[in-house]
Order: structure tokens, then sequence, then C-alpha cells
């Protein structure tokens, strides 16, 4: 039994002079068509009949040529042979283009409220066939999915303390943060940012009661551990408890276009730079595709203009 992974050793240049002598009926007119000379469309063709085990493709007239029973099971092979190079051709230069292919990426929670929307939307005006595909999630989630070549690329931030190192990076912007108060807080109308060490005695709402890991890491850093008073994960519920007077939350900047009109928030002043850098991720050693290394480009513009609004 031939096994399917052993490919005969035929060379599509004996293949493309078998299909045009077959369609004109003679080398003649076949090496007309290709450019060559007969002698040259008659050596392909012997090579081929050689190749394919000795069986003569062809009955040589007095007249041109006609194909044997050999040469007509060959034609539709070759023909597909043929046609699925082209295809490949077409699909590899709309690869090239962007025009065509897949894109595969996951972005974390904040990243999604705003800069991810604006780059796909400017990805998918300018490459409007490329097959998109997302998922959200945490940092580390993202990067297993990426290693594992589920991924193409992941928006990730340096929240968590992930291993960030082990993967080609590419810089985006940096995050600072915000304190969400009730509008009743005393500080809701505070000018100017303040130091997270005057929230030290707060009530806190966080998506973990652990700060370590998080973004509460940043009162960590300031020398006090922060009262966890209330575990909400989901970003419009932290609101609705601020809202009510329940606690603060932290927000990073790049949510901060999406708070609700009862709720203010107050700058944090960065003390030993931002807080948190965001990342588009990709894996080290692997080629990017036209798509991805293009949605790169657009993440970064998006990423430049929101930059600007959140100095």
């Amino acid at each position: 039994m031939t096994d399917r992974h052993d490919f005969p050793e035929v060379s599509t240049v004996w293949l493309r002079a078998f299909l045009e002598v077959a369609r004109q009926g003679s080398f003649t007119g076949a090496a007309r068509t290709l450019g060559w000379t007969q002698s040259a469309v008659s050596r392909q063709i012997s090579t081929l009949e050689g190749a394919l085990g000795g069986a003569p493709l062809f009955d040589r007239l007095p007249r041109g040529v006609r194909l044997t029973e050999a040469g007509r099971v060959l034609v539709p092979y070759a023909e597909t042979v043929g046609e699925s190079l082209h295809g490949a051709v077409r699909e590899l230069a709309a690869l090239r283009e962007v025009a065509g292919g897949r894109l595969r990426f996951g972005a974390f929670a904040t990243a999604d409220a705003g800069l991810v929307p604006r780059a796909l939307a400017g990805f998918r005006a300018r490459h409007p066939r490329v097959h998109v595909t997302r998922e959200e999630g945490f940092t580390p989630v993202l990067l297993d999915r990426l290693s594992a070549g589920h991924l193409d690329l992941a928006v990730v931030s340096t929240t968590g303390r992930a291993p960030l190192e082990a993967y080609a990076l590419h810089h985006l912007l940096d995050e600072s943060l915000y304190v969400a108060v009730p509008a009743s807080h005393p500080l809701a109308g505070h000018e100017g940012p303040v130091r997270l060490g005057r929230f030290a005695d707060a009530d806190w709402i966080s998506g973990s009661s652990h700060p370590e890991g998080t973004l509460l890491d940043a009162a960590l850093r300031q020398g006090f551990r922060p009262r966890v008073a209330h575990v909400v994960g989901e970003w419009t519920a932290k609101q609705g408890y601020v809202a009510a007077g329940l606690g603060v939350a932290l927000v990073p900047a790049l949510a901060a276009a999406s708070v609700r009109p009862d709720v203010r928030l107050v700058p944090v002043l960065d003390e030993g730079g931002p807080a948190r850098a965001v990342y588009a991720a990709t894996a080290r050693g692997r080629s990017l595709p036209p798509a991805v290394r293009e949605f790169l480009k657009v993440l970064g513009e998006a990423a430049g203009k929101m930059s600007g609004t959140m100095a």
C-alpha cells in the first residue's frame, strides 16, 4: 500500500507541458504556446512518462498526437494539481496584501472598554476580508493561550505580575490610576492628583479579596494594605457599589471614559512612574502573519490617540 505522504517525484513543469500537449493535440502547438522548442516539450513528456512507470501518455501520429488510456487517466489529476497551486498562490497573495487570512487575538477587560474597539474598527475598515476572532480574559490566561498557539496576539498589562519576559512585547501605552468615589465623597471635587495613601482607611471594592496581583498592588507599594469590604468582579457592578457609598475602587485610565455620572474620579499621583503598562504580546520566535503585523500597527495608532486623551 502506498504511503499517502510519499509524494511521487513529478515536476509541475512536466505536468504543464503534458496538459498543453493534450489541449493542442501536438508537440508543435504546445511548444508555440509555451514559448519552448519542440524538442524541449518532447523531453518533458518523455521524462514524465518515465517517472510514472514508463507507460506512454500519447500515441505519436503522423500528424500530431493523441492521448493514450494512461494519458486520459492522468489529465484530471494534472488539472487538479494546477488548480491547487493556483489556489495556493492566490491565497498567499491575499495574505501578503492582508486581503484574507485570519487574526486571532485576546485582550483584558479594560482594554476592551476603549482601546480594542477603536483598533478593531480601524482594522476592519482597512481589511474587511480578514477573519477575526477575539477572546477576553486575564493576562495570565491570555498568555497561556498565546503560548499554546490558540492566539496570534494578546493585549496584556503588567497587572498580576505575569511573566511577560518570555514574550515579544510591543508597548502600547502607560496607564495612570483613578480612585472612583461617590459624588458625596469629600475628595470628589478635588483638583489635581492625590496620594493613594489618603484612602488608606477607606473600604475598598475589588475583584479579589487579596490586593496582590491586582490594581491594588499600588496600595501595597504605598505602604498600606487596603481593606477590601466587597469583592465584585464586574466593572459596572463596582460602579454601583461606589455610587451607593459602599466603598471606593481603583479605575485604570482605559476605563475612565465609561464611568457613570454619579461616580467621581480622583486622579492618583504617579509616584515612581505609571501604575501599569499595556502591551501587545506575541510569541517569541514565531513568524507574524501579515494580518497580525497590520493589527499591531493599528493598535499602536489607537493607543497613541488614547494616550493623548489620558494625559
